[in-house]
């Protein structure tokens, strides 16, 4: 991947707001300051995910982390990130979409490796799935255009359906800028775009069951989850499918049969 390349993303993403204590993504949002262990951990991650990432060779991936227990619903990792290399600074930073904490809104953040970790962590634990070279230079293409940005919605919720434009969730943001990449040139520049590509290349959303009385609590206490997005039927039996980090893992390497998956602890 030429240098030229990466500099124009640096200089596309340079707009993006960095305001990490004011919004949140696969954690729990909290308004308490951060013990000096969790710290601790959370650098060291950043800095083993990084040495991964220099070992790989690669110049942009797949980054996610597990800020909370989703076992109940068999998911290990609850947000997801694109990162890439900065070669002029040489570091590696994150571009990845986040809910300002305890609303309906979210935006785009352009960070450094540990503020990404600096979260209440339920693991300290990441998984990076490198793309092949032919999808990473797609990608660099996507991130140094006005796509990615085209791509954001603002109006965030946690369990968006994917097949909705009504709202979107980190991960759907994601998904739907690898459809971007994916796609041929200037074919996807609208969500609803890279929606059509993804249900025809055969995205699946995987399904989490919600019970009534869940749904109806989390709808009236928590301004960043709602349900009228989904199908009326599915909605009313409890089936949400919405964009999750192991679905998005699961479509591109069935899209892309030279990507591999690494796993730091």
């Amino acid at each position: 991947m030429r240098r030229t390349t990466l500099a124009c993303i640096a200089a596309a993403l340079a707009a993006l707001a960095l305001q990490p204590c004011a919004a949140q993504a696969g954690n729990s949002c909290e308004d308490k300051p951060l013990e000096l262990q969790s710290v601790v951990k959370g650098m060291d991650l950043a800095l083993r995910t990084s040495r991964a990432l220099d070992e790989s060779g690669a110049q942009i991936a797949f980054l996610s982390r597990a800020g909370q227990d989703l076992s109940k619903y068999r998911l290990r990792y609850s947000h997801m990130a694109l990162v890439w290399r900065d070669q002029e600074r040489g570091r590696w930073l994150v571009v990845h979409e986040l809910n300002d904490c305890g609303s309906a809104t979210s935006g785009l953040f352009n960070e450094g490796l540990g503020n990404f970790f600096l979260d209440d962590m339920f693991l300290y634990e990441a998984q990076l799935v490198i793309p092949s070279p032919e999808i990473q230079a797609r990608l660099a293409r996507v991130l140094s255009t006005s796509t990615p940005r085209r791509l954001h919605h603002s109006n965030y919720n946690m369990l968006s359906y994917a097949y909705s434009t009504r709202y979107q969730n980190s991960n759907q943001w994601v998904l739907e800028s690898y459809a971007a990449a994916s796609a041929e040139p200037g074919q996807v520049e609208t969500r609803a775009e890279a929606q059509a590509w993804l249900k025809q290349a055969g995205y699946r959303p995987i399904t989490v069951e919600i019970p009534a009385m869940t749904r109806l609590g989390a709808r009236m206490f928590r301004a960043n989850v709602a349900f009228d997005d989904h199908p009326h039927e599915r909605r009313m039996a409890g089936q949400i499918d919405t964009v999750t980090v192991d679905s998005v893992v699961r479509f591109i390497k069935t899209q892309d049969k030279d990507a591999r998956t690494l796993t730091i602890r």
